[in-house]
């Protein structure tokens, strides 16, 4: 599941090593951030993971795409089992994004799924059903260090606070960007470790 403003294709490197190095069959979910309701994109993911018709489906978010996931299980719990990842995904909050609200033609392109998920602080817990694993990037390189003035770690656009969820298996924070945790090896072997182990390489 990509992030906001992203058509899913910036996961190629990542989709290859999950492939290659893990055997893993995967497949990819677009949706538009800016334009539906997060109501509607969980709808149609429900729909796109039935009709894959696997025993077993492990679901891998980055940034918003994450959250995505989250509401997935959250009205769909009966879904296919297996495990999740989080990359770099603000699940309490994301103070970029609510600085990026205050400038108008920011705000006009976030549309109504981040104004549901991100512009407010949220008290999300994991539930426990699913083993969530979640990988940090500490590399401050992005457009959100400039609009959040971060003063403790982030990746450049989420700080590694924002990515804690109460409630998840494992935690794991990589010298990465938000946006270069997507290309990165070091980050596919710990995303695939954790579908196949159910921890990360680096915790054991």
């Amino acid at each position: 599941m990509h992030g906001l403003w992203l058509p899913g294709e910036e996961s190629l490197v990542l989709r290859h090593h999950l492939a290659q190095e893990f055997g893993l069959e995967l497949d990819w979910f677009r949706y538009f951030g800016a334009s539906e309701s997060m109501s509607d994109v969980v709808a149609r993911l429900a729909a796109f993971v039935r009709a894959l018709d696997a025993p077993e489906v492990h679901l891998v978010g980055h940034s918003l795409g994450g959250l995505v996931i989250y509401r997935l299980l959250e009205r769909f719990p009966e879904l296919p089992p297996g495990r999740v990842v989080f990359l770099g995904v603000p699940c309490v909050a994301s103070r970029a994004a609510q600085s990026a609200a205050s400038f108008a033609p920011l705000a006009q392109l976030m549309g109504p799924t981040v104004a549901e998920e991100l512009l407010t602080p949220q008290e999300r817990r994991w539930p426990g059903a699913r083993a969530l694993g979640v990988i940090a990037g500490n590399q401050p390189i992005g457009l959100g260090q400039l609009l959040a003035h971060f003063d403790e770690d982030n990746d450049g656009t989420v700080a590694v606070s924002e990515t804690r969820l109460p409630g998840a298996t494992d935690h794991v924070v990589l010298p990465v960007s938000h946006l270069g945790m997507l290309v990165s090896a070091q980050v596919a072997r710990e995303t695939g470790h954790f579908l196949t182990q159910g921890r990360f390489a680096g915790a054991l």
